[in-house]
C-alpha cells in the first residue's frame, strides 16, 4: 500500500469554520505575488506549523532542488531542506474563524493524488472553504489599482471576494486543478488572482501581494498592520516612476497600457501586442535600471 504523504502533527482543537488558504510558487505565482501574500499572512497572524505533505512522490528534485544548511546552533552539522508543502494554523480570539495557510512549490508529478492530500487535510481540519491565491502576467499598467480576477463555487462567496469572473481557457497549473477537484467533490472553493504587469515580471511585486492580502482580510473580516507592505509598495512605485522619468520608450508603453485599460472594451491580446515593444526588451531595460539603483 502507498504511504500516506500527509502528516498532521497536531489537529487544531475545536475548529471554528477554518479557511484553508493555498499558494504555490512557479507558474501560478507571477512576480512571487501569491506566495508573498500567503507568507505575509502566516507571519502576521503568527500561525504555527502543524502539518506537511511529503515531497518524495510529487517533485522532480532535479527541477526543485533541496538545499543544505547548518543546523541551528551547530557550526558543523548540516541538514537537508526539502521542497515540502507546509501548513500553518492560527486560532485567535481576534479572528472570527480559524485560518490555515499552505505554501509550496508547484509539484511536478501526480497532481490528482497531491490534491487529494490537500483535501484530506481540509476535511480532517473541518475546513469550510479552500481559497487559492495566484498571480498572472497581463498587459496592465503598474500605475493603476491591481485588478483581481477569480471565481467561487457559489454566488455569495463570489460576491464577498468581489472578483471579476474570468473566462480563461488554456493551460493551467496546480491551482486550477485543485479548484476543479474541490468543486467535483463538493468542497466550497474560491480563487483570487492578481493581474501583474508583464513588463515587471522579474521583480517581486509588493503591490499585487498587498491587493491579495487586503482582499483575504475582507473575506475574513479581519485587520492587520500592513504598514511594512504598504511601504514596500510605495518604494516599488517610486522606483518604477524613476524608470519612466528616465526612459521615454517605457513611459510611452505604460501610457498606451493606461489608455487601453481605461477603455470599456479593450481589444484582444493580438491587437494589443501589435504596436507595443517586445516584453523581454522592456523587462531587460527595467531590471538593468533597478540594478544600477542598488547601493554598492
Amino acid at each position: 500500500m502507498p504511504v500516506d504523504p500527509l502528516t498532521i502533527h497536531t489537529l487544531p482543537r475545536e475548529p471554528r469554520r477554518p479557511v484553508l488558504i493555498m499558494a504555490f510558487s512557479g507558474w501560478n505565482d507571477a512576480a512571487e505575488s501569491a506566495t508573498t501574500a500567503a507568507r505575509y499572512l502566516t507571519t502576521s497572524f503568527r500561525a504555527e506549523k502543524f502539518a506537511e505533505i511529503d515531497p518524495e512522490e510529487f517533485y522532480h528534485f532535479g527541477l526543485s532542488r533541496p538545499y543544505v544548511r547548518f543546523k541551528a546552533g551547530s557550526p558543523t552539522e548540516r541538514e537537508i531542506v526539502w521542497p515540502a508543502t507546509e501548513f500553518s494554523v492560527v486560532q485567535s480570539p481576534d479572528l472570527a474563524r480559524d485560518v490555515i495557510v499552505g505554501v509550496a512549490v508547484e509539484p511536478h508529478l501526480r497532481w490528482k493524488r497531491y490534491c487529494q492530500a490537500v483535501l484530506d487535510l481540509a476535511r480532517r481540519c473541518d475546513a469550510t472553504l479552500v481559497l487559492t491565491l495566484g498571480a498572472l502576467l497581463a498587459e496592465v499598467p503598474h500605475t493603476k489599482p491591481v485588478r483581481l480576477v477569480g471565481g467561487a463555487s457559489d454566488p455569495e462567496l463570489a460576491q464577498v471576494l468581489g472578483t471579476r469572473p474570468t473566462r480563461y481557457e488554456g493551460p493551467t497549473g496546480i491551482v486550477g486543478v485543485l479548484n476543479t477537484i474541490c468543486r467535483q467533490e463538493g468542497v466550497p472553493v474560491g480563487s483570487l488572482w492578481a493581474n501583474v504587469p508583464h513588463y515587471v515580471s522579474g521583480i517581486e511585486n509588493p503591490k499585487a501581494a498587498l491587493a491579495l492580502v487586503r482582499r483575504v482580510l475582507t473575506l475574513l473580516g479581519a485587520s492587520l498592520d500592513l504598514s511594512d507592505l504598504e511601504e514596500a509598495t510605495r518604494q516599488f512605485e517610486a522606483n518604477l516612476a524613476e524608470v519612466l522619468a528616465q526612459n521615454a520608450k517605457i513611459a510611452n508603453y505604460v501610457k498606451k497600457l493606461e489608455s487601453r485599460d481605461a477603455e470599456e472594451n479593450p481589444p484582444g491580446p493580438e491587437a494589443q501586442a501589435s504596436d507595443l515593444p517586445p516584453a523581454a526588451e522592456l523587462v531587460a531595460e527595467i531590471e538593468q535600471f533597478l540594478r544600477q539603483q542598488r547601493p554598492e
